[in-house]
């Protein structure tokens, strides 16, 4: 049948998430760093996702489609809230019925949950000269950027999330055991990206899901207290009692625990 249905403009598009949320059935998700219509049943057509773009992006067109099946797109929307589904999930069963690849795209950006074994043994002390350490990988996520990570990712539900300027790993020799261990993160830069974006991304990520904890870790230099204010500002337009940890790492590579 021929329809009204959501039209995504790929290259106006850069992932930033924002017309997730406003997708009420679920149609729209971010693939491969790019908003994609998973599945024409999902979408209604009527354009409550419309507006919500900063880049211009989605339109409304006339075209072939199935006619929207509310209550799979309901129970969609309920199975991954609960984490009894995955976004990639409903790809990889389109692509057996099709035999072909629904989404192309960029495979490093990809959504993945990293398990790591915290119950295993340590690796081998290994060095040379005055460095000698050794460290188990503590990232739990990927992707990591704030412009690439899906704003309804099953892996922020139930998180503490720790918003990262992309410069304290390089600082802070600690940066796995003692900020990134048992967190979910966000990684991005105040001057070279745009703080308002970075705004409305933490803002959607903080409504949309139950957090039980903020923490931006930032570094001593001026230009990055923006990312300090993105994360406050977002924590207070999503309407939740949810207060931002701070901890500044200087240059040196000293941590400043600081309270929100």
């Amino acid at each position: 049948m021929k329809r009204q249905i959501i039209h995504i403009d790929e290259e106006k598009c850069n992932g930033c998430g924002l017309c997730v949320p406003n997708c009420a059935e679920g149609a729209i998700q971010i693939i491969d760093g790019k908003a994609k219509l998973i599945k024409d049943e999902y979408c209604d057509g009527l354009g409550a996702c419309l507006g919500h773009c900063p880049q211009d992006a989605l339109k409304i067109i006339e075209r072939e489609a199935p006619e929207f099946d509310e209550e799979a797109a309901m129970e969609f929307v309920k199975n991954l809230k609960e984490n009894k589904i995955t976004v990639q999930d409903v790809l990889v069963e389109d692509e057996k019925k099709s035999d072909q690849p629904v989404f192309g795209g960029c495979p490093g950006n990809r959504m993945r949950i990293l398990n790591q074994d915290n119950t295993a043994p340590a690796p081998e002390e290994t060095g040379s000269g005055d460095i000698s350490f050794s460290l188990k990988p503590q990232l739990q996520q990927w992707p990591v950027q704030l412009s690439l990570v899906p704003v309804n990712a099953p892996y922020f539900q139930d998180a503490d999330l720790l918003i990262t300027a992309d410069c304290v790993p390089f600082a802070y020799p600690d940066y796995h055991p003692k900020l990134l261990k048992g967190k979910r993160v966000v990684v991005g830069c105040p001057k070279l990206d745009d703080v308002d974006f970075y705004i409305k991304k933490l803002t959607a990520i903080i409504k949309e899901n139950d957090l039980n904890s903020i923490t931006v870790a930032f570094m001593e230099v001026p230009c990055c207290n923006g990312i300090v204010y993105a994360a406050e500002q977002a924590a207070l337009a999503s309407g939740k009692n949810i207060k931002v940890n701070k901890i500044r790492i200087t240059i040196d590579g000293k941590k400043q625990q600081l309270f929100g």
